[in-house]
């Protein structure tokens, strides 16, 4: 998978996605990641990238014309099946279902925006979509990008040490993961559970489902809603609740 990011601060991606899973898999050419200034396409010695926002108001505003031109440049280097993104607050909000589908993208072009935002033209024009991290605002796309590209690399085959890990996160099966324990079995006080250490898979198995059925009741309540529960998970999380009560 090819990931692309339209940035005004390169290293910041380049320098961050050099690191762990990301930085193993672009080792091991499972993704490749290209960084673009929208100060390498201006047409003045100054490079200006941003304008005054028309109808007044504090900040600046991105200009239409070096966006353009350089997602242009990144849909050239790469595939005909080329999303672009902004990144931004006004976004979808990012799931790990929106994640799961952005495995099957060949090319992802992220745009990190700054100031005030971008010329809404080029969200209009050039983009496909928006997508969000979260309800507040940070001060650049740059981290989101970041964020996406992280979550979508340890999705692809072959770039975790095991297969079945990024499948057994929180949100993947809609539910928050269950608790984890290793070395030592007692610490101060405090043991590992007894089933933990049992070797019965199914005994194990059962303990988990319950465990995260009934942390996402506690934490989560609203993924729950969305969930249409077995009858087996249905008697798990009401055997979690009268032990907690």
């Amino acid at each position: 998978m090819r990931f692309d990011v339209v940035t005004l601060f390169p290293e910041m991606i380049t320098g961050a996605a050099s690191y762990g899973v990301t930085g193993r898999a672009i080792e091991r050419e499972i993704v490749s990641l290209s960084v673009w200034n929208p100060r390498d396409y201006t047409c003045d010695k100054h490079k200006t990238v941003d304008d005054r926002p028309y109808g007044g108001g504090p900040g600046m505003v991105m200009k239409y014309q070096p966006l353009h031109d350089a997602v242009k440049q990144a849909k050239l280097a790469g595939s005909a099946a080329a999303k672009v993104v902004y990144l931004s607050p006004q976004g979808k909000p990012i799931t790990q279902r929106l994640l799961s589908e952005a495995c099957q993208i060949p090319q992802l072009i992220l745009v990190a925006g700054r100031y005030e935002g971008v010329d809404e033209r080029f969200v209009n024009r050039d983009c496909d979509e928006e997508w969000s991290v979260g309800d507040y605002v940070i001060s650049g796309g740059e981290l989101a990008a970041l964020v996406v590209i992280d979550a979508i690399t340890r999705l692809l085959p072959g770039v975790l040490g095991h297969e079945e890990s990024a499948q057994q996160d929180s949100h993947i099966n809609g539910l928050l993961d269950y608790p984890h324990f290793t070395r030592p079995e007692q610490l101060e006080g405090c043991s590992v559970p007894d089933v933990l250490l049992s070797g019965h898979h199914a005994d194990i198995n059962s303990w988990r489902m319950k465990q995260a059925l009934g942390r996402t009741w506690q934490r989560r309540p609203d993924l729950l809603k969305n969930m249409n529960l077995s009858a087996e998970q249905n008697d798990l999380l009401q055997q979690f609740k009268s032990e907690v009560e």
